[in-house]
């Protein structure tokens, strides 16, 4: 049997191939995928080169995973569906075919330090990241570990378990290491689906939120579909001094830069105040601070943080049920995969909210 998949070109064109389905190995499960989430990261892959996710690897890398450097790469890391097949070794107290998981979208060693407490994407030995140096999920099959699988409830839409398998899970996981409270103010800068996410997740802890972007598309419905408190265009205001004015001068206590572009970076720390937390989620890019103004004189903490532990996947699954936080209210788009091209070029513009395939 054959299956399609996406596969990224480079320079914003990508195909559909065809594959064959995938088959378990021992400690395998194939997922049969039911929503597939389209992530800010993946257009780091669709507008570079063709392979992109691979170029920069070591050869001792690829040889370690089995990759050939021109072998395409099924793109997709945001995979949620229901166990179609499992492998022998698989305990099947634990899992069984039909379960509805997510995916914890890594492979490692499952030897080293990382690996054993759950953070496999730091494996000592470089970790396999499924939709950019393994098959992904834009597909309707995938093959995973069985222990990279997170059930959800039945209360949970695909489209739900989607999202938190990459984007809302990065804030949520975020949030734990800045220990949110409801005695925070937090300031959101970058409102594409993880900030919108860390919007939805504040709320519901009873924080106080401020929202910060260029776009004002994206400001108005931080506005107006998330909660948020106080909305800032700045492409047009001064989010420092916005902030500052709201907080009756003070700053935020807690500050997650979604975008990792420069400027909204400068700002997330400098819009806090002494003592503030400052979380750089967004992927990429660079930061111009100085260390003494900007850090240590007003004893600001900073955090870089890259999505999440397998069992903090987990703990992000039980919030989002336990607390009814609506994260299909980020969707704007829900496509199919033969119109993919179509629905990349329009994710390409950032002005919309997430998108997905149902298949």
């Amino acid at each position: 049997m054959a299956m399609r998949g996406v596969v990224f070109t480079g320079d914003r064109h990508l195909d559909i191939l065809s594959f064959d389905d995938p088959v378990p190995g021992d400690d395998d499960a194939i997922i049969e995928v039911k929503a597939s989430g389209f992530c800010g990261s993946d257009l780091h892959y669709y507008r570079g080169e063709r392979n992109g996710s691979v170029a920069a690897k070591s050869e001792a890398y690829l040889a370690e995973h089995g990759i050939r450097r021109d072998d395409p790469i099924i793109a997709g890391h945001e995979p949620c569906g229901v166990v179609a097949e499992l492998g022998r070794n698989v305990d099947r107290r634990l899992l069984r075919k039909g379960d509805r998981v997510l995916v914890h979208h890594y492979k490692g060693c499952s030897f080293c330090e990382p690996c054993r407490s759950g953070w496999i994407q730091m494996c000592d030995r470089g970790a396999l990241v499924y939709g950019q140096t393994a098959h992904g999920a834009h597909a309707p099959f995938m093959r995973v570990p069985a222990r990279a699988l997170v059930k959800i409830p039945e209360e949970l839409s695909f489209s739900t378990g989607a999202a938190i398998s990459c984007g809302a899970g990065t804030a949520f996981a975020a949030m734990e290491r800045l220990e949110l409270s409801a005695r925070d103010t937090l300031a959101v800068f970058g409102l594409g689906p993880v900030g919108q996410s860390a919007i939805q997740f504040a709320r519901a802890m009873g924080v106080r939120v401020i929202a910060v972007d260029v776009s004002e598309a994206r400001v108005e419905a931080a506005r107006s579909l998330f909660g948020a408190d106080a909305c800032v265009n700045s492409a047009t205001t001064d989010a420092v001094e916005a902030i500052m004015e709201w907080t009756q001068g003070r700053g935020a206590s807690v500050a997650i830069d979604c975008s990792g572009v420069n400027a909204a970076r400068q700002a997330a720390v400098r819009s806090t105040c002494n003592w503030g937390r400052v979380a750089f989620v967004g992927v990429g890019g660079r930061v111009d601070l100085e260390v003494w103004p900007d850090l240590m004189v007003r004893q600001r903490t900073l955090i870089g943080h890259w999505t999440f532990s397998d069992t903090g996947l987990a703990r992000c699954v039980r919030y989002v049920a336990d607390h009814g936080v609506d994260i299909d209210r980020q969707f704007s788009d829900r496509w199919s995969l033969d119109q993919a091209a179509a629905a990349y070029r329009k994710f390409d513009l950032q002005t919309a909210g997430k998108a997905y395939f149902s298949f």
